[in-house]
C-alpha cells in the first residue's frame, strides 16, 4: 500500500525530473502517514527531503520511530543536492523500505550498504516490478547506456502512414493529437529524420496541452536541411546528427561505420534518457532492424488511404501488448521484449 503511494507520488514529477529518476517517499508511523513527498523537478529537493519537510511540528518527534518507504534506493552521492543517506541518518530513522536498487553506478547498492552498515533495518524489492516500470527510462539509460526509445506513428486501416509522394495525410483525430502532445511533454527528446523535417517542416513542440518542450533531435547525414525550417527557430535546444564535415553549431558527428551505435553514444553523452521517435518510416524501420527500440505506440485510424501505393507503416512482429479505444482511433502498444 505505502510503496504504491510512493509510485503514485513519483508520477507527478513525470516530464520534469529527467535526467533524474521519478521518486516518491512516504514516512509512516503505526500505519499512519505523517509525511510524504516526491521529486518535483530536476535540481529540486529529492523525495526523501520533501517527505521529511511535510512532517508537522507536532509529529516531528515520531520521525525516528517511523518507517520510510521510497520507490528507489536513497542516493549516496552529492549531485545537485546532498546525499539522502545522510539525511536519513541525521533524522535517526531506523527502518527503510526500498522498491528498487538504483542502477546508477554512482549509487548502485551503496545507499543501501551505508544504511545497513549504520544498523538500519532495510527491506528491498517491495513492488519491485512496478518500481522498475515507473523508471524504465532511467533504468534503460544506466543499464544499456542508451535512452528508452519509443516509436510513434499513425496509420490508416490499410497500413499507410503517408501518400506515395511522402506527404502525410491527416490520419489521426484530434483526441489522438492531444495524447501525442501529452507524450511529447513526458519525454526528454523527440527525433525525426531528414525527409520528415524537409516535407513536414514540424516544430516538434508541445502545443495542445501544458508540458515541457522536448529536446529536438534530427538525423541529417549530409547536413543539407535549410536553416529556415521551424526546427532552427532557436526556441528549443536542437541537435543535428550528421556524417558530414560541414559541422555547424550543436551538430554531432556520427561514425559512418557504426551509425546507430555512435548515435546512441552521442545521446548517452547528452544525458538523454528517453526519445520519442516521430518518423519517418525509414527511420522507424532502421531502429527496428537494429533492435534499438523499446516501445511502439501506433494510432490506428478507421480511414482508408485508398491508394495503390503509399508509404507503408513498419510491420512489427506479434500482436500488440495493449489495445485502447480512443475517440475514432485505436491505440496499439507494442513492447520489444
Amino acid at each position: 500500500m505505502y510503496m504504491q503511494r510512493c509510485i503514485d507520488l513519483a508520477l507527478q514529477g513525470a516530464g520534469r525530473v529527467a535526467p533524474n529518476p521519478m521518486v516518491g517517499a512516504v514516512l509512516v508511523y503505526q500505519n499512519r502517514i505523517i509525511g510524504e513527498g516526491y521529486h518535483t523537478a530536476y535540481g529540486a529537493a529529492h523525495a526523501e527531503v520533501e517527505a521529511l519537510r511535510a512532517v508537522t511540528p507536532e509529529n516531528r518527534h515520531l520521525i525516528p520511530l517511523s518507517t520510510l518507504y521510497v520507490n528507489l534506493e536513497p542516493c549516496a552521492h552529492r549531485g545537485k543536492t546532498p546525499p539522502c543517506t545522510n539525511l536519513i541518518l541525521e533524522h535517526r530513522i531506523q527502518t527503510v523500505v526500498v522498491g528498487q536498487t538504483d542502477p546508477n553506478p554512482l549509487v548502485s547498492g551503496k545507499g543501501i550498504s551505508i544504511l545497513r552498515a549504520a544498523g538500519l533495518d532495510i527491506h528491498t524489492g517491495i513492488l519491485e516490478q512496478a518500481c522498475e516500470q515507473l523508471n524504465k527510462r532511467f533504468n534503460t539509460y544506466h543499464r544499456l547506456k542508451r535512452p528508452y526509445i519509443i516509436l510513434k506513428w499513425a496509420q490508416t486501416a490499410d497500413g499507410f502512414i503517408a501518400t506515395e509522394n511522402g506527404r502525410r495525410e491527416s490520419i489521426s483525430d484530434h483526441t489522438s493529437q492531444i495524447i501525442l502532445h501529452q507524450w511529447r511533454g513526458q519525454e526528454q527528446s523527440i527525433l525525426i529524420g531528414y525527409r520528415t523535417a524537409l516535407l513536414d517542416n514540424p516544430s516538434l513542440n508541445v502545443r495542445l496541452c501544458k508540458g515541457n518542450h522536448p529536446i529536438r533531435l534530427v538525423i541529417d547525414y549530409e547536413n543539407m536541411l535549410p536553416r529556415h525550417l521551424n526546427l532552427f527557430d532557436g526556441s528549443i535546444p536542437t541537435y543535428i546528427f550528421t556524417t558530414s564535415s560541414k559541422r555547424q553549431h550543436n551538430d554531432k558527428i556520427l561514425d559512418k561505420d557504426r551509425l546507430y551505435p555512435s548515435f546512441m553514444d552521442e545521446l548517452y553523452k547528452l544525458s538523454i534518457q528517453s526519445v520519442l521517435v516521430e518518423g519517418g518510416a525509414a527511420l522507424h524501420q532502421q531502429l527496428v532492424s537494429e533492435q534499438l527500440w523499446d516501445e511502439a505506440r501506433v494510432f490506428q485510424s478507421p480511414m482508408y488511404l485508398g491508394a495503390e501505393q503509399g508509404v507503408q507503416a513498419v510491420s512489427l512482429k506479434g500482436s500488440p501488448a495493449e489495445t485502447h479505444t480512443l475517440n475514432k482511433d485505436k491505440l496499439l502498444i507494442y513492447f520489444n521484449s
